[in-house]
């Protein structure tokens, strides 16, 4: 191929590519990779062949741009079950061209909560995007990143042995650990990948629980309706990553409710897809329901009270609270928390305020 194939790529739907025809809706494609069978291959599926020759790449990702038509074989599109064989060309066809993502570094303001040799601990405002793609070239948090350590000759903005150890979303709030080096990279991963880490988010979500507390499993996969959302499929099937999510009830409000959620897995949109599949969808939560009046009355006064709730905070109210995890190395547990946000703080007020006023 002319690049690696990786989840991220298929994940984000950027890499370098050139106009290559049209869906079958209509829709451009482009083509970001190529690759042509050897000839002596003897027939196997299209994904275990891609599995096996691309290292960074889940065969479960593959399956899903498979089925989004963007997997062509001959210029035509297959399945994930197709059998490749001897002088097939594979392409990876998809709906957006390439941007160039090389980060440089830009002067941007960047919140840092702890520093040493080894790492950052950052706080990542709502509204900035972590990393350039999908529209979002300028102005990430891996962009003022890059700037605040530009003097460090170690520190290669581009090696993905450093940087980030993992992400949130643009709209959601919070506490992020960033690697200097790629031994910390390494080692920090590796806690998260083994659940060794401690993170906690506070969110309001739409409806009242009738426990106080509980445990959400469902493996996190991209939605076949909707590839920008995320969807909960069955634990025991092969769609998805497993995801597991805990969550306990911090205040109650009648129609809405804030809850703490710690994560045991770090899935793609995790906790707004997990509370959106157990019936409560993260409040003002636009592209997973939320932003509808889902609980309450149909008074003019209650609508005009949600409205001006989502005003205040036009975002899902999520915050990342809480990162816990052992310094790479000294070995020493480094714990961190951080305030809900203002926007957030003002939304729960005026729920306060309305249950105090009712009773």
């Amino acid at each position: 191929m002319a690049e690696m194939m990786d989840d991220e790529l298929l994940d984000e739907l950027e890499l370098d590519g050139q106009d290559g025809g049209r869906s079958a809706d209509g829709q451009a494609l482009y083509e970001h990779l190529r690759m042509e069978v050897d000839r002596g291959q003897v027939p196997l599926r299209i994904d275990k062949y891609l599995t096996e020759h691309t290292p960074h790449a889940s065969r479960n990702r593959i399956q899903q741009a498979a089925e989004a038509g963007f997997l062509h074989v001959n210029d035509r599109p297959v399945k994930s079950n197709y059998k490749v064989r001897g002088g097939d060309v594979i392409t990876l066809m998809l709906d957006r061209p390439h941007y160039d993502t090389t980060i440089v570094p830009e002067e941007l303001p960047l919140d840092v909560r702890y520093e040493d040799d080894d790492l950052m601990v950052v706080y990542k405002p709502a509204g900035q995007v972590v990393h350039p793609g999908c529209g979002n070239f300028h102005g990430t948090l891996v962009h003022a990143i890059a700037w605040h350590l530009r003097l460090l000759p170690t520190y290669d903005p581009n090696d993905p042995q450093v940087g980030l150890v993992h992400r949130i979303d643009k709209d959601t709030s919070g506490l992020l650990v960033v690697a200097k080096t790629p031994e910390a990279k390494s080692d920090l991963g590796k806690q998260f990948f083994h659940h060794e880490t401690n993170r906690s988010y506070v969110a309001l979500v739409w409806g009242n629980f009738v426990e106080d507390e509980g445990r959400i499993e469902g493996n996190i996969g991209r939605d076949p309706k909707d590839r920008l959302r995320m969807a909960v499929f069955p634990p025991d099937s092969e769609i998805g990553k497993p995801a597991v999510t805990h969550w306990r009830v911090l205040e109650r409000y009648g129609y809405t409710t804030l809850v703490e959620c710690r994560l045991e897995t770090g899935r793609t949109h995790q906790i707004r897809a997990h509370m959106r599949h157990i019936g409560h969808p993260l409040f003002a939560d636009e592209r997973y329901g939320g932003i509808e009046i889902l609980r309450g009355e149909r008074t003019a006064s209650y609508k005009a009270f949600i409205q001006n709730c989502i005003k205040l905070c036009p975002r899902q109210v999520l915050h990342a609270q809480t990162l816990g995890f052992r310094h790479p190395r000294t070995g020493e547990q480094m714990n961190f928390s951080s305030p809900l946000p203002p926007d957030m703080l003002a939304v729960i007020e005026k729920w306060q305020r309305r249950l105090a006023n009712q009773q």
